[in-house]
């Protein structure tokens, strides 16, 4: 099926499969930088943090002009001062221990304002008080689906740092995966959805970045980033007609016989079984 599951009154789950060729998809600064991996079996990691991230800059350049799709989170923000701009909305006095009808005011002008507030929740209790928020769109990390290697390569500059040094160079290092295929998983819950406000145009807002945010963040240290594949999976009750796990086994990925060590996405079979789905699931194969 191909229709769009922004019915934010229904439980979906999604599986989203996305690659790197060359670059590191998700650095971790307590390894230097160093691809994130899960050091017993070498699978690749990418958290939920990260993945988020590129929705937020995908929906902000999309949207500069919604005043519903302000970012909470953004890149030189002061949290504090984002909840000061609730208080003065609602014509109250900032404070960190508000009333609970001034609580409530302000933590729906949150909502109402910020996509990523009202899409993922957020703990906006420290300093100016606007309460905490469960998020409706909640994601996992991604793993590889292979063991990854991660590489430290060497590189030069030209240029250096400091006059008078005695060197016509500087040596510098980029962390790389030379090829890692990272599966997540993420889920919608009309409960919480119906708290934050989350509208069907939410939703397909979210859909279309999980499908186009990686031509939108570009570098040279994250490679060639591709997403490649999203399946959700719609359930007519809002309590869910079949367990998570058991639709997300639908969705087989596997290395090709034949195929040592593996390159391309090509070198893998991936294969949706969407026959005989549990009575009231509905499957959108989205990428």
């Amino acid at each position: 099926m191909t229709t769009i599951p922004n019915d934010p009154g229904k439980r979906h789950d999604f599986v989203l499969l996305f690659d790197v060729t060359d670059g590191n998809p998700n650095g971790d600064p307590d390894a230097g930088n160093l691809p994130r991996v899960d050091p017993e079996t070498m699978q690749g990691l990418v958290t939920d943090v990260c993945i988020k991230r590129k929705i937020r800059d995908f929906v902000a350049l999309a949207r500069p002009d919604d005043p519903r799709c302000k970012i909470y989170v953004e890149s030189g923000s002061v949290l504090n001062e984002q909840h000061k701009r609730a208080y003065t909305a609602e014509d109250e006095a900032p404070t960190k221990t508000p009333t609970s009808k001034v609580l409530d005011k302000v933590r729906r002008w949150m909502c109402a304002n910020f996509f990523d507030v009202r899409a993922f929740g957020a703990v906006m209790s420290t300093g100016v008080n606007c309460g905490q928020v469960r998020g409706p769109i909640q994601l996992t990390f991604a793993r590889s689906i292979d063991p990854i290697t991660p590489l430290d390569v060497t590189i030069t500059r030209v240029a250096v740092t400091k006059e008078g040094e005695e060197k016509e160079t500087e040596m510098g290092r980029k962390s790389i995966v030379p090829y890692g295929l990272y599966r997540a998983h993420g889920f919608v819950s009309p409960r919480f959805a119906e708290d934050t406000g989350l509208t069907s145009d939410d939703l397909a807002l979210l859909w279309d970045a999980l499908g186009r945010m990686w031509d939108l963040d570009r570098s040279a240290s994250r490679g060639m980033l591709v997403g490649r594949r999203l399946v959700v999976f719609s359930h007519d009750n809002p309590l869910g007609n079949a367990p998570a796990h058991k639709l997300f086994s639908r969705l087989k990925v596997a290395r090709r016989a034949g195929v040592e060590v593996t390159r391309t996405y090509e070198d893998y079979d991936v294969d949706l079984m969407s026959d005989d789905l549990p009575q009231g699931v509905h499957l959108h194969d989205l990428i």
